[in-house]
C-alpha cells in the first residue's frame, strides 16, 4: 500500500516540487495546506502517514501547525521543510515533535529518503 503525504507550504511552486518528488517515489499525495490552521484541519481529516511542513506561512505559521498536529496525533511524522536557518525555531520544532528537517532549496532524493526514513522508523514503534 502507498504511503500518504500531506504537503504544507504557502508557496505553490514548493508544494509542486515536493509533490512531484514524492509521487515519483511512489507516495500518494493525500492533500495540501497553505497555512497553519488549514494544516491542522487537513491533518485531522486525512490522517496521512507523513507531513512536510513549511515554517513561514501567512495567518498561522508552521509552529502553530506543528503544535496542533502533534496534539491531535502524538505519533505524527512531520518533516520541517524550510529556508529558515534559525536554530531557535528548529529547536522549538524538534521539542514540539518534528521528526526531521530539510533546508530549502532541497535535493529531491534527500527529501524522498528523509520521508522514507521517517515512516520506516514509525513502523518500528
Amino acid at each position: 500500500m502507498c504511503k500518504t503525504l500531506l504537503v504544507i507550504d504557502d508557496a505553490l511552486i514548493i508544494r509542486e516540487m515536493i509533490k512531484d518528488a514524492a509521487t515519483e517515489a511512489g507516495w500518494e499525495i493525500a492533500g495540501e495546506a497553505v497555512n497553519g490552521q488549514d494544516a491542522i484541519d487537513k491533518y485531522q481529516e486525512l490522517k496521512p502517514d507523513a507531513v512536510t511542513l513549511d515554517m513561514v506561512m501567512p495567518d498561522y505559521d508552521g509552529i502553530h501547525a506543528l503544535r496542533g498536529i502533534i496534539q491531535a496525533d502524538p505519533q505524527a511524522r512531520v518533516c520541517v521543510v524550510s529556508a529558515l536557518d534559525q536554530t531557535k525555531i528548529l529547536k522549538e520544532a524538534f521539542k514540539i515533535g518534528a521528526a526531521d528537517f530539510i533546508v530549502k532549496p532541497f535535493d529531491k532524493n534527500n527529501l524522498v529518503d528523509t520521508l522514507a526514513h521517517m515512516v520506516e522508523s514509525s513502523d518500528d514503534i
